[in-house]
This record gives structure tokens, sequence and C-alpha cells, in this order.
């Protein structure tokens, strides 16, 4: 991949890009689409990010969180992987969501919220608690890094080779180099990620 093909696919789908990065900003304020958001990074491991927003809507709209076990099981079944943990971690999610809340309004430092996310919420690890602060607008500036990130980081030779594990020291490492590199080429990071994952589908999505 070539610094002019990123900087042409950019104009490309720059509107797009704006555009949703205006609908995260207009997340945090409304407490259903946080925890919307929440669930909806919950789902996300090794499933398709698309596949788990409509496994999120069909459960908001079937009662959750006020459904059993059994129920949010049958709506993941069929979208998402994993599905028995991760309906046990909406589960615990939904007992839990207020105190969370009232965390994330404390206006922690992103890094500091980040880690007590983490700490907090069971089946929530760096990746995803990034992503959910990515969504709901609190920080553009931590790096969201799955398969798809750390594939174009190679590309870019950014990194050398995709991590056999991310741990947090090697993601911290990662993180800072996508960073870096963002500032280098004066496009952001939340922008650049964005940008992967329309250069791949075509659309913008979260």
């Amino acid at each position: 991949m070539k610094f002019a093909d990123l900087s042409c696919d950019y104009r490309k789908f720059y509107k797009e890009i704006q555009e949703r990065k205006q609908q995260f900003l207009n997340t945090k304020t409304d407490k259903k689409k946080v925890f919307k958001e929440l669930c909806f990074c919950l789902l996300t491991p090794q499933s398709k990010a698309t596949s788990c927003w409509v496994a999120v809507e069909e459960l908001f709209k079937a009662g959750y969180p006020d459904i059993d076990i059994n129920q949010i099981e049958a709506i993941l079944r069929p979208k998402v992987r994993f599905y028995r943990n991760k309906a046990k971690y909406l589960v615990e999610l939904a007992k839990k969501f207020n105190l969370i809340y009232k965390i994330i309004n404390n206006k922690f430092e992103p890094k500091v919220l980040r880690e007590i996310l983490i700490n907090e919420i069971k089946g929530l690890g760096m990746k995803e608690a990034s992503h959910f602060l990515r969504n709901i607008g609190y920080s553009f500036d931590l790096a969201i890094l799955d398969r798809h990130i750390l594939e174009n980081l190679k590309r870019l030779k950014i990194i050398k080779n995709i991590p056999k594990s991310l741990t947090k020291r090697i993601y911290f490492e990662v993180e800072d180099k996508f960073l870096a590199f963002s500032k280098k080429i004066k496009i952001s990071l939340v922008d650049l990620d964005l940008l992967f994952w329309a250069k791949q589908t075509g659309f913008v999505f979260k």
C-alpha cells in the first residue's frame, strides 16, 4: 500500500468518515445509545461487526436487558461466535451498567478509563474497550487493534509482523507506532481506522 493510494481513498471517504465521527460524538450524551455500543463491542471479538450490530438491535427490540439468558442466546446464536459466553457477559453487564455509566461520566483520562473498563467488565479487552470509547466519542486517540487494522499496519510497514498475541505491552507498543504514523501523515487515528474499514468493505461503519 502506498501513501498516495491512502490519500486518494481518504478523499473518497472523507465526508462519510466525518459524519460517522459526529454520530459518535452525539452518542455519549444518550445513555441507551452508550449501552448499545457497549453491548456491540462485547460481541465483536472474532465476529462480523455488521452482524453484531444487527444482534444488538434485535436484543433491545426483544426487551434486553429484561430478558433471560436463553432469549439472549437465541438471538446471538446465528450471528455471533461464542454466543454462550457472550450471552453471559451481557447478563453480567446488565447488572452493573448504571455503575459503568457513572464511571464513564467521571471524565477520566482515556487510557485510565480504558483500564478501569477492562477491570470492571467481563469479556472486555484492550481492543473492545478502545472500540467502545471511540464509538461513544470519548476518545479518538485509542487504537482498535483488530485483525484488519494489524494487516493494514503491516502493509504500510508500520509493524514488521502481526503479533501472535497482543499482550498489554505489545498492544501499547503497536498503538504508539500507529499514533506516530497518523501524526506523521496528518490523518487522525480515528480517521485511519474508519478508512481502513471502508477500503475493505466499501462503506464506513463503526
